[in-house]
């Protein structure tokens, strides 16, 4: 089994936090952001190594900017 990226885990709970302050549940930020509910939950526990294009998709579906993001980081 291959071991999660640490920076992979904390991008992952940085997300889980910021989607949870909007209320927002997986599958409506999957609809937000147009990817797959199943890929944001994979992104929150750390296992994806995510693009640039995926993390800038994301950020904008929860109206941040990075420096709000990774404020967190």
């Amino acid at each position: 089994m291959q071991r999660k990226n640490p920076i992979q885990i904390k991008f992952g709970k940085v997300l889980r936090k910021h989607r949870k302050a909007r209320g927002l549940t997986q599958e409506e930020l999957a609809e937000l952001s147009g990817l797959h509910f199943t890929y944001i939950g994979s992104v929150e526990r750390g296992e994806r190594n995510v693009s640039i294009k995926a993390i800038d998709t994301l950020i904008r579906a929860l109206g941040l900017t990075y420096r709000e993001f990774l404020e967190d980081f």
